[in-house]
């Protein structure tokens, strides 16, 4: 996406809705991407101008900053996952996975509320849309995301963990993710979506992680 606005034809930088369609993705997973570049210093964001005889707000334009800081500092969601994982192996195995996959389903629920704006009501999305839509959360999230179906069973596969060395030295982390997805679907299908539960995880050394319904 910071490519794209760096090679803007224009140099007037890039619109949500045209970074949405060139990267084939939803445009609140996209603003979600465009803002972390601009907040990290990689994109300014200017008002753009609304076509001629249009009506409504200018969109926002994200224009890439030339001079980009290579080196970063300690990102502090890492200290704060590493705290919560130290802090869970102080439980019994099976209480800090609830824990967790509870304190995941609750942030779920939230980031679905988040994709509207405003509190969703359940049953909204058929099952094969919210998990669609949970993919693309979750990709926003650095989770590199899709839905799949296989043999019926439907999947959530993740090829990449942005919790990253932290879940492998606290594999319990990975119930918060499964707790994102309940909690997510939850919000935008309802609550009888079945059991959730780990396939895989990049964690104990699979190829992906693999959330099942």
């Amino acid at each position: 996406m910071y490519l794209l606005a760096r090679d803007a034809a224009d140099g007037e930088g890039v619109t949500t809705s045209q970074v949405a369609e060139e990267v084939g993705v939803h445009p609140n997973v996209a603003r979600h991407h465009l803002e972390k570049l601009a907040a990290g210093g990689y994109l300014e964001v200017h008002s753009g101008r609304a076509g001629s005889g249009s009506a409504g707000r200018p969109s926002k334009r994200y224009v890439a900053v030339d001079d980009v800081v290579t080196e970063f500092p300690v990102r502090s969601d890492d200290l704060v996952l590493s705290l919560l994982g130290r802090a869970l192996t102080k439980l019994p195995r099976e209480e800090a996975e609830v824990l967790a996959e509870e304190v995941g389903a609750e942030y779920g629920r939230a980031m679905a509320e988040g994709l509207t704006g405003e509190t969703m009501e359940r049953g909204q999305k058929s099952l094969r849309a919210a998990m669609r839509s949970v993919a693309d959360a979750l990709t926003a999230h650095g989770f590199a995301a899709h839905a799949d179906n296989r043999s019926n069973q439907l999947r959530i596969i993740n090829d990449h963990c942005p919790f990253g060395d932290i879940a492998t030295e606290n594999p319990v982390i990975c119930a918060v993710d499964r707790g994102m997805v309940r909690g997510m679907l939850a919000a935008l299908h309802g609550d009888n979506v079945g059991e959730v539960t780990t396939e895989s995880s990049l964690a104990f050394g699979d190829t992906f992680c693999v959330t099942t319904i």
